[in-house]
């Protein structure tokens, strides 16, 4: 019995040590996958990052007010390497934060913009930047009218700010943004 005790102990070693290499290769073989997805690098968009936009409406001081939405588009592909952030088109919004008319006495209109964010297909993306323009004064005309025509003068109007759509404007992210993996 002893003797058949040994064998049978022995013939499980023979059979631990045949199962062994196998199940030490098993963990090798996990640890080679995970320093495969390790290389993959999390993309990031750093803040202050340049974004090209245009205007997709036309803007005057004339008529915009305070709170007013400005509808802008992203001019070409937002890209980080050779990955597309954003595509070409995507909506981007931004908000009339100052508006002024142009007034008598050549008194120039004012109109500025804050903006707010891009739209991308996860979410958003805040951005940063400022679009402020006045019009053209004509304050020298107005006191010059004034002095050789006396206050009729003073009808001169000064220009009202304009903004053509398709307009380029260029605006920077506001914050470092991940770029998501492909699932």
């Amino acid at each position: 019995m002893l003797m058949s005790a040994l064998i049978g102990f022995g013939a499980c070693g023979v059979a631990q040590c045949q199962q062994a290499p196998p199940t030490d290769t098993a963990p090798a073989a996990a640890t080679s996958t995970t320093p495969a997805a390790a290389p993959v690098q999390k993309l990031v968009l750093k803040e202050g990052s340049d974004v090209q936009l245009k205007f997709a409406q036309d803007v005057t001081s004339k008529t915009a007010t305070e709170g007013d939405t400005v509808n802008l588009v992203l001019d070409q592909d937002l890209k980080l390497g050779d990955v597309v952030v954003a595509k070409a088109g995507a909506k981007a919004v931004g908000t009339i934060s100052h508006s002024k008319k142009a007034g008598m006495m050549g008194r120039a209109g004012e109109l500025n913009m804050r903006l707010e964010y891009l739209l991308l297909e996860d979410g958003r993306l805040k951005l940063r930047g400022s679009k402020g323009r006045e019009g053209e004064g004509k304050e020298g005309a107005a006191v010059a009218l004034t002095v050789l025509f006396g206050p009729i003068g003073l009808i001169k109007h000064g220009k009202n700010v304009e903004i053509k759509q398709g307009t380029p404007l260029t605006v920077y992210t506001d914050e470092n943004y991940t770029v998501p993996t492909a699932k």
